[in-house]
């Protein structure tokens, strides 16, 4: 996939949804998940891209998805799709109950036209 030391197993997500979105009470499309540190952030799509911004901030390129029945891996720094890798710590995903988008109660109505194409 990449350099040895781009994932690490043994680490739980951070949360059940984007760590800056929830402290900033904002919302998000879909989750990913780093799969060196466990920081769960918000995709692409989603307004505020948590996600890449912490792989810019922190180098670390590889994220899985954090949605349910989701198992690929992103490269950032090869811009690689992976089908799948390592079993990382759990939970695999935010909670089934969580929609997407989410969380239930932040996500404007019109949330679609605010997302990234």
């Amino acid at each position: 996939m990449t350099q040895p030391d781009a994932i690490d197993p043994a680490v739980p997500p951070s949360g059940d949804g984007c760590v800056e979105c929830d402290a900033d009470g904002g919302w998000w499309f879909h989750l990913r998940r780093c799969a060196r540190c466990g920081h769960v952030g918000c995709c692409d799509s989603s307004p505020a891209q948590h996600a890449t911004a912490h792989f810019r901030a922190t180098g670390h390129p590889v994220v899985q998805s954090f949605e349910p029945g989701e198992e690929w891996f992103w490269d950032y720094s090869t811009e690689e799709l992976y089908d799948s890798g390592p079993e990382l710590a759990g939970p695999a995903s935010h909670p089934a109950d969580q929609p997407a988008p989410g969380p239930a109660g932040r996500v404007p109505a019109d949330w679609a036209g605010a997302l990234h194409r």
